[in-house]
């Protein structure tokens, strides 16, 4: 290299630089520093935490559109925010119902969840779906939340949609015509009560290996077996879906311990249904349904009637006049003139079958009954719902009210 030559750069890398370049690696410097300060605090915070570990769901992968620097900056700021991450807004279990719609960013989707209380930071939220990459599996659909829910547990269940749910609950001591009554009554069910009275006038749609198809005697309804609960169905569900739903219930809810021991009192389990239907239908107060259930089986022991109002009013069916399925204002005459298998001041035993759809506290009430010697039971004066038992029919007649 000539002299000329070196003088020429020399005096080219004196040049002095413009204001812009100077702006740029002053950007750059600033950057760098940023960047090494929050290494040094994340190093800080981790020796402060004496070997704990981070909660960020490092298993995650880093969404891998980011660049290098907005990785290294998104990730030291949730890990700043470590604690918040990890903290529901409460410890409220409640489910809340929360949709996202198609087309929503996930802006207003942190925004949205904020405002239902559901977060407590709609950036920071924002930021942990943006990081994980988790921002563009959002799906459009229903879920279920809850304000117990940590940004990281509510952030992946978002990306699941569930299909949209409808509500079905059936009340204990409801017969299957009334149940039928109440899905047409509804109205937001997409199946009708003539559907679910088609699909429960027999055993013939569950499963052969079904323990209640076992339990049902031939030409009989599914009665008894309806188990009264909460359910959720798809909103494209059909009557046999409900159905499944309740008989499976029923096979849970009813154990095969509970099973052997009603066989082991020389119960079947549809006889066990049958007297629970009518204990559900007489019992207004909770634990007096064992006390209950015992009457009825002592009467059954003895070989007397067992005279249950509800057996009469299950045999007269629907009421017109109130617009209701039980006639409750009974008279001395029905007992007598309603001609049914069903009446059973009319006839000995048990009924052709479950008078309505009894609930798991009515069923082990007769399986363990109360050990009392009592064959008379009527309704308390007080209007308490309670009732006065007697071991004698002179002593029902005592505890007559005034």
């Amino acid at each position: 290299m000539n002299r000329d030559s070196h003088s020429k750069r020399s005096e080219t890398s004196r040049k002095p630089l413009s204001a812009a370049q100077i702006a740029v690696r002053l950007l750059i410097l600033c950057i760098v520093v940023g960047l090494l300060g929050v290494s040094g605090a994340l190093l800080v915070r981790t020796f402060n935490q004496s070997g704990q570990t981070a909660s960020v769901p490092l298993d995650l992968p880093i969404n891998p559109d980011l660049g290098a620097l907005e990785a290294m900056a998104l990730g030291g700021y949730l890990s700043l925010n470590e604690e918040a991450l990890n903290t529901p807004v409460s410890n409220d279990e409640t489910l809340q119902q929360f949709e996202i719609v198609s087309g929503e960013s996930a802006g207003q989707i942190s925004e949205q969840l904020a405002a239902k209380n559901l977060i407590s930071d709609a950036d920071l939220f924002r930021n942990y779906l943006r990081y994980y990459g988790l921002d563009v599996q959002l799906e459009a659909g229903f879920y279920e939340l809850s304000a117990s829910m940590t940004i990281s547990e509510i952030a992946t269940t978002l990306t699941d949609a569930q299909p949209p749910e409808i509500t079905v609950r059936i009340t204990e001591g409801w017969r299957r015509e009334q149940i039928a009554d109440w899905i047409d009554q509804e109205g937001t069910l997409p199946f009708t009560g003539a559907e679910f009275l088609a699909v429960t006038v027999n055993a013939n749609a569950l499963p052969a290996d079904s323990p209640v198809r076992t339990d049902l005697p031939a030409n009989v309804t599914l009665e008894g077996y309806l188990f009264p609960d909460t359910y959720r169905l798809t909103i494209d569900a059909t009557a046999a879906d409900l159905v499944t739903r309740m008989i499976e219930n029923f096979d849970r809810q009813v154990t095969m311990q509970m099973r052997a021991d009603a066989a082991g009192q020389g119960f079947t389990m549809f006889e066990v249904v049958t007297v629970a239907s009518i204990v559900e239908r007489e019992a207004a107060v909770a634990e007096e349904r064992p006390t209950i259930a015992s009457v009825y089986l002592n009467r059954l022991a003895s070989g007397m009637k067992l005279e249950a109002d509800p057996t009469v009013q299950y045999a007269m069916g629907y009421q017109y006049d109130s617009g209701e399925w039980w006639n409750l204002n009974l008279t001395q005459d029905d007992y007598y003139t309603v001609d049914s298998a069903y009446n059973l001041y009319l006839h000995e035993g048990l009924p052709p079958g479950p008078i309505a759809n009894p609930g798991l506290s009515s069923i082990q009430a007769v399986i363990y009954p109360a050990e009392t010697t009592y064959f008379y039971f009527r309704a308390a004066c007080d209007g308490s719902g309670r009732h006065v038992f007697a071991e004698t029919f002179e002593e029902h007649l005592n505890n007559a009210c005034p």
